[in-house]
């Protein structure tokens, strides 16, 4: 990666809480542009939390997250998402009351060079063939497919994805892994937290550890073999 590759994020010292609770202990962390990037770690380390603080899910959130140069920590995550940043949930939010065809058209598009119903379709056939179902009436992973393609259709560039293997047929994770490398070589920048390290190593540029919400180290693809002994410390993998 060339110095001259641009920063889409740049988290600076976030703090955040659930209610009392304090999580997020000054995580600093970047993204350039076209990356996909990994954040590592046990459960409870803190990872999707700090998903959620840069969406503006949560109320009480300070320190800077600068989206393409802009700080905003302090926008909603309404207008947080007008900028470009899509939020696929761990737990998927498929509406049980809408169908396929509506869950997928409930976001709306913000931008030009969202994907087609068309191309959507060929990546994720059984969502065609399932369109008047129940949303939730899809098995795991035709839900995963959902949740994924549904913010695929905003134009959104910068994809935060929580977990999108978890509980998933391995078949279904390697679809997954394909569509991540052809949304990486389209252009487009993906933030994922994954518990599952093989499936992250084979796609991410870069990774961070994470642990007692901060980050403790991180690290390249290239850089990845002669680090592993850490990993066996870090995550037990």
């Amino acid at each position: 990666m060339t110095s001259s590759t641009k920063m889409s994020l740049e988290v600076s010292n976030l703090e955040a809480w659930y209610g009392e609770s304090h999580i997020l202990h000054g995580m600093s962390f970047d993204v350039r542009e076209g990356e996909v990037v990994t954040l590592l770690g046990r459960n409870g380390a803190g990872k999707t939390t700090a998903l959620k603080s840069i969406m503006g899910i949560l109320g009480k959130r300070s320190g800077q997250v600068k989206f393409q140069g802009k700080d905003v920590i302090h926008l909603s995550s309404d207008k947080i998402a007008k900028l470009g940043i899509a939020f696929c949930p761990e737990e998927r939010a498929i509406f049980s009351t809408l169908d396929v065809g509506e869950n997928l058209m409930l976001p709306p598009v913000i931008r030009d060079g969202g994907l087609s119903l068309e191309t959507i379709f060929d990546l994720f056939p059984n969502l065609k063939e399932r369109l008047r179902s129940q949303g939730t009436k899809l098995s795991g992973g035709e839900q995963q497919m959902l949740a994924i393609a549904r913010i695929l259709r905003t134009g959104s560039r910068f994809l935060m994805l929580d977990e999108p293997t978890e509980g998933l047929a391995p078949v279904i994770v390697q679809q997954i892994g394909r569509l991540i490398s052809r949304l990486k070589a389209e252009g487009l920048t993906v933030l994922l937290v994954e518990q599952n390290f093989k499936f992250a190593s084979t796609l991410a540029d870069r990774f961070y550890v994470v642990e007692h919400g901060r980050v403790i180290d991180g690290f390249s693809n290239a850089e990845l073999k002669s680090n592993m002994h850490k990993l066996h410390v870090y995550l037990g993998v």
